[in-house]
């Protein structure tokens, strides 16, 4: 958390001069913006605002990466390379190989100091609805997943270090409240269409509007169990049929689909995008021995427990899973990768953060939750129907619950964290990894404690007041 404003001054430059995608472009006035005209323009504010989401994209808070790190850590993937033990993947991880609580407050460090700045600015500024409402809109996604993968969190509001050193932990309930109220004023602050770094009407989804922080509230009423909130956070975003619709299986992930509410764009400078650069790297099809995916560098594949939940022809799996036999090996081999990103250029792909068929299942949940038997059924079945599959069987809240939480595994696999979130929230993490746990290449145990991730040991030598999580040695 020991940042200065001239760090935040030198992260803006350099991630906006690497480049980015245009609609992410922002113009930055000439010169060099300096400590004491940072706020002074809309160009350089928006710059400042930009730099936050490419910070956000390039961190081990993306949803490729966490998909990748939660994914390897529960029951999605596996690891295929065994000659080094990965810690995900053995449960055995420890404050210095899970870099999210660092990320995560980086990034809250520069989004802090733009809060500050803009709303402290005496410019007049065209668009400060919109960067106020984006930053806003930040900070609530960051503490949504801090909190979820540590628990109680400093509520760290201010970017002054002196105070944040000292913060000690806040109760998740309260860490919940600013998440609420952080994306509600982001809700009231945002444009109900699309803006660009230009404050200029755009189609591409790599900006949250008002309808992604309403899907994001949506989320997290879902985590909080506030059915109704939850449903009517939905409701808003699904009644948007001019926006928001359900895409075909084979286009949901392209940059022009009707089903992203929020996406983040990577960088121009990135040879390739990091779903398709984990899961794929121009790995050929099929492999031919002696070659392994890891002579591509690819080092995960999907558990065969996912990939036989699968119902019979469902889309899914024949649209974005990826089979991978390797040749002239006795007996014959086949692994199955994520196969949802298929771009090798990082500029045609996007990182989809929110997308409709989420806030299907959002509703479908918690229409569950309030006894709405037929509500609950209609939401499932729209995302079943999109994956070439019959109705729901389930007829009462118990098995549509358990229904809805088996989709959630097959349409939402690999997208950031859901998968760990769903098993934590719903309570089913202990049962599921103490029986997965020792079935892993490198037989690993799992005990409660490890549902929430270890606190880095710099971080609790420097507060005094920060007490770390249990189980974890430093």
């Amino acid at each position: 958390m020991r940042k200065t404003i001239q760090l935040l001054i030198s992260m803006v430059l350099s991630a906006v001069l690497a480049g980015c995608n245009k609609y992410l472009d922002t113009p930055l006035p000439a010169g060099t913006i300096s400590e004491e005209n940072v706020y002074i323009s809309d160009n350089s504010v928006s710059a400042v605002v930009t730099g936050n989401f490419l910070s956000l994209v390039k961190s081990s808070l993306s949803t490729g990466s966490l998909s990748n790190s939660t994914g390897l850590y529960v029951d999605e993937l596996l690891d295929l390379n065994t000659g080094f033990p990965n810690p995900y993947y053995s449960n055995a991880i420890q404050a210095a190989n899970a870099g999210q609580w660092t990320d995560a407050y980086a990034n809250l460090y520069y989004v802090n100091s733009a809060l500050e700045g803009i709303r402290g600015t005496a410019a007049q500024l065209y668009f400060k609805n919109q960067w106020l409402g984006e930053t806003y809109f930040l900070r609530g996604v960051l503490y949504f997943h801090l909190t979820n993968l540590y628990g109680d969190v400093p509520l760290a509001l201010t970017p002054d270090y002196a105070i944040n050193n000292k913060l000690s932990r806040a109760p998740q309930s309260q860490v919940y409240n600013q998440i609420v109220s952080d994306l509600t004023q982001a809700k009231d602050l945002l444009n109900s269409g699309y803006t660009d770094g230009y404050g200029a009407a755009t189609s591409h989804r790599v900006r949250p509007n008002r309808y992604a922080a309403m899907a994001m509230l949506g989320k997290v009423y879902l985590y909080l169990q506030k059915w109704d909130s939850a449903s009517a956070m939905a409701d808003s975003v699904i009644a948007n049929a001019g926006v928001y619709s359900l895409e075909p299986v084979d286009k949901v992930f392209g940059t022009s689909s009707m089903e992203t509410i929020w996406s983040l764009a990577l960088p121009s400078n990135e040879s390739k995008g990091y779903q398709y650069g984990y899961y794929n790297n121009g790995m050929p099809n099929p492999i031919v021995s002696p070659n392994t995916p890891g002579t591509y560098n690819v080092y995960a594949s999907l558990n065969t427990d996912l990939v036989n939940t699968f119902e019979a022809g469902d889309l899914r799996l024949s649209n974005w899973v990826r089979e991978v036999p390797v040749t002239g090996v006795t007996p014959a081999v086949t692994y199955y990768f994520p196969g949802k990103y298929t771009a090798p250029a990082a500029s045609d792909e996007n990182e989809i953060m929110l997308r409709l068929a989420e806030i299907y299942l959002i509703r479908a949940e918690a229409r569950a939750h309030l006894t709405d038997i037929a509500g609950a059924q209609s939401d499932l079945n729209r995302v079943r129907t999109r994956a070439g599959l019959a109705n729901t069987t389930a007829t009462d809240a118990t098995a549509l619950l358990d229904a809805i939480l088996r989709e959630r595994r097959v349409e939402l696999f690999t997208e950031g964290a859901s998968r760990f979130f769903d098993l934590k929230r719903t309570g089913n993490i202990d049962p599921v990894m103490t029986a997965f746990a020792p079935t892993k290449i490198r037989v690993a145990t799992w005990s409660h404690y490890m549902q929430l991730f270890p606190i880095p040991l710099n971080d609790l030598i420097q507060d005094p007041n920060l007490t770390p999580n249990p189980g974890y040695q430093h």
